[in-house]
């Protein structure tokens, strides 16, 4: 009896250090192929440049190609969608703003996902800014003169977004409400869509998520406002509209990383990892700085609160306004 109790008690403790040692194996097998990152939104926006900007430095580190795959749609539920769906393998990310989590789930009646329960966080990427810009050619210069400028023709002006619910939609609802103004919404399949028709004068202003401050820089837009809390180290001189009398204007989003929700820690910590490494990084730092955002290292719980509190935050605006997918 005593040989056959010694014998399970050794049988039970075999089982529990080779589960225990799972998580490190696993860590040291996983990647064995390429790994795949699907982008919430077109080529060319802010969230397919974040993405790119850290693939070849994610590639490098894993010993595997991490391959981008745009999959436009729904403010980011396709690719939210396709990735849940996914094994939970470690082989399939979704890099997505932050809106999928803390918009989406205000503004859609049904999603065929919830984001909360079927994915899980990886790692932040960037904190993305927007920037107030109106066309090359309307008459204002600044802030203050726009504001009255668009109050004073009710209706008449345009301004364009990434889609319904999207960074700069929630901006440009911010601002109509805590501005007093009115101006006409105009959805596109993403930002670079948006920024090429306000290139075009077919829009009058935008909130841009940083891809078009070339054009700012170049005169071809006007850059009056920066959406966010504090200014932007690359245009120091321009005010943010919490200065401009819009108190406690934020409009921020954070980009990261997500994998379907029942992928194993050991890759989830070592992803974490891996992403906080290259954004300590000065080049790609200097990258998002440029972007018109920053380089936002979080760990999974952290990135997961942010996206809970940014939900309530949004969701006020969202319920305030009404705002739907339609």
């Amino acid at each position: 009896m005593r040989f056959t109790l010694t014998r399970s008690v050794l049988a039970a403790a075999v089982t529990v250090a080779t589960l225990a040692a799972a998580p490190a194996a696993l860590a040291q097998a996983w990647p064995d192929k390429p790994v795949k990152v699907v982008v919430g939104f077109p080529p060319g926006g802010a969230a397919d440049q974040i993405a790119r900007l850290i693939a070849t430095p994610l590639g490098e580190a894993l010993g595997q190609s991490v391959v981008v795959e745009n999959r436009a749609g729904a403010n980011g539920n396709v690719a939210g969608d396709a990735v849940a769906k996914s094994p939970a393998d470690g082989y399939t990310l979704l890099l997505s703003s932050g809106g999928m989590v803390s918009v989406n789930p205000h503004i859609y009646a049904r999603m065929a996902f919830d984001p909360v329960k079927d994915l899980t966080p990886v790692a932040s990427a960037a904190r993305v800014a927007v920037y107030l810009m109106a066309r090359g050619t309307l008459e204002v210069n600044n802030v203050n003169d726009f504001i009255a400028y668009v109050k004073a023709r009710p209706g008449r002006l345009s301004y364009g977004s990434a889609g319904n619910g999207s960074s700069p939609h929630l901006a440009g609802e911010m601002f109509k409400s805590q501005a007093g103004l009115f101006a006409v919404h105009v959805p596109y399949r993403g930002a670079a869509p948006a920024l090429n028709d306000l290139l075009g004068n077919q829009i009058d202003f935008y909130f841009d998520p940083g891809i078009g401050l070339q054009h700012a820089r170049a005169g071809r837009l006007k850059l009056l406002a920066v959406g966010s809390s504090k200014r932007s180290p690359l245009f120091p001189d321009v005010p943010t509209l919490d200065e401009a009398g819009l108190k406690g204007f934020d409009a921020d989003t954070v980009f990261g990383f997500y994998a379907p929700a029942a992928t194993p820690p050991a890759v989830i910590t070592r992803l974490n990892s891996e992403i906080n490494k290259i954004l300590a990084t000065p080049a790609v730092r200097e990258r998002m700085i440029a972007l018109g955002g920053e380089a936002l290292p979080l760990t999974p719980a952290e990135f997961g609160k942010r996206g809970m509190d940014d939900s309530r935050r949004f969701g006020a605006i969202i319920k305030e306004r009404k705002i739907t997918a339609d």
